[in-house]
């Protein structure tokens, strides 16, 4: 039995599955086995048709082009986050219904990122170089859909991304500490971000409308166990700020208040990060439909931000900004933002 909606429980047939699986597929995901996808992103096109790059490449000196995003449960999470551009609607709940091996799922990823890079080939106004740096992912980053750590092999999972020699980005969402705490040393992916869009309880539950008991003192204790790593992995925490609209389901729901500021930087002290991204949310996909463009704050909004924050904040400094993206980051000084090995 699996959770849909945080207010109701109901049974996922076999039947809902595939249907969510042909959903996806008309968006352009590659499935792969029985849980996991992979979807070109809009900068890793760009990057090939020499358009430009995304943050990730500026701030970490990785290829954009090179950049795999995907996920080993791609539509099982327990949250149904306001903010989230992926179909959520569609979420399947938190058990997985087979747990594919770790390295069969990255060889099918690999393969079918290729087949979704195929039709760039030939043409004249691509960049060569990017192209074939595209064929072979050098990040690995599970921000496609879904919770990675609902699936159980992630730490393998890790390991063979380095066993290849490329880097590894966990992207979650707090709730499965346990997970992030019994990672061995050579299970540890290159980079965990944990995705921080609400400041507190009240606003967490609005927000996030988890199926998971207790979620916000859950999701601290993941920022506890952040704290403990320090020196044994790359830490980042992720804001995605929405400001007050007039559109959409939830347009007058924002969490960049300026008493929000003062909160954030308690859970950035709590979590002691290397990294804190301090993005605006953008109205595209499955999101619009619950907030509008006018939710969408400006790059100069985002910057005064996090110069707030960084204002709070002991030992932290703007480390790098993106505006194209609409990202600052604000790093701990002395912490290496380009990444020199994974």
């Amino acid at each position: 039995m699996v959770r849909t909606n945080p207010k109701r429980k109901c049974k996922i047939s076999g039947e809902g599955i595939e249907k969510v699986r042909q959903k996806l597929e008309k968006m352009n995901y590659a499935l792969v086995g029985e849980t996991s996808a992979v979807q070109i992103c809009r900068w890793t096109k760009n990057s090939i048709r020499g358009e430009g790059d995304c943050w990730k490449e500026k701030f970490y000196g990785i290829s954009c082009a090179g950049c795999c995003q995907f996920s080993p449960s791609v539509m099982w999470c327990e949250n149904q986050c306001l903010h989230c551009w992926r179909p959520i609607e569609m979420n399947l709940g938190t058990e997985l219904p087979k747990v594919d091996d770790p390295v069969e799922i990255l060889d099918g990823i690999v393969e079918a990122r290729k087949k979704l890079l195929e039709g760039f080939r030939g043409r004249k106004d691509i960049d060569l170089k990017k192209f074939e740096e595209a064929l072979e992912p050098k990040l690995y980053t599970t921000s496609l859909s879904g919770e990675p750590t609902l699936y159980p092999r992630i730490g393998e999972m890790f390991t063979e991304i380095r066993r290849r020699g490329a880097v590894s980005f966990l992207v979650t969402n707090g709730l499965n500490p346990d997970v992030i705490r019994n990672f061995k040393d050579e299970e540890l992916p290159t980079q965990i971000t944990v995705s921080t869009n609400a400041p507190n309880k009240k606003l967490f539950d609005i927000w996030h409308r988890s199926t998971k008991p207790n979620a916000w003192e859950v999701f601290n204790e993941t920022l506890d166990v952040i704290r403990e790593m320090k020196g044994r992995v790359r830490r980042v925490i992720r804001l995605t700020l929405v400001d007050v609209g007039e559109e959409g389901q939830f347009n007058d729901t924002t969490n960049m208040s300026e008493e929000n500021v003062g909160e954030y930087c308690d859970l950035i002290r709590k979590a002691e990060p290397d990294f804190v991204h301090v993005k605006g949310y953008k109205s595209v996909g499955y999101a619009r439909a619950r907030m509008g463009y006018d939710n969408q704050p400006w790059f100069d909004a985002v910057k005064e931000y996090a110069l707030k924050m960084n204002e709070k904040l002991d030992d932290y400094e703007i480390g790098a900004e993106d505006e194209r993206s609409c990202v600052v980051c604000i790093s701990r000084k002395g912490a290496k933002l380009k990444i020199e090995k994974v």
